[in-house]
């Protein structure tokens, strides 16, 4: 009876320890994702989204704001030179890693 209880708390144990690597693991990886994904952004606004040209800066910009822009671009809603036709690249998720990235920035 001890054993099994012994045993069971272990398991129990490992459980939470590899669980907890995990979430710890997956913060990293969705900030690089992230990072990379508004690199992408940088030729037209700007690196860290702080734009030098006519293109609008997205460094500090609001997340909301952002997810809420590129959805409209990506829907159709809102016309533009070349972001409805690259928003459309974007899985939602994506859109809300990078505009939560650009938030972040500083303005």
């Amino acid at each position: 009876m001890k054993k099994t209880i012994r045993v069971t708390a272990l398991a129990a144990s490992a459980l939470t320890v590899l669980a907890v690597q995990a979430q710890s693991a997956q913060a990293p990886v969705s900030q690089h994702l992230a990072r990379n994904l508004a690199a992408q952004c940088a030729n037209c606004h700007g690196t860290n989204g702080r734009s030098v040209a006519e293109v609008p800066s997205l460094a500090g910009q609001s997340a909301a704001v952002l997810v809420s822009k590129m959805k409209d671009y990506k829907d159709g809603k809102q016309q533009a030179t070349i972001m409805h036709q690259l928003s459309k690249g974007y899985t939602d998720e994506q859109i809300a890693l990078i505009a939560d990235y650009y938030s972040k920035q500083p303005k």
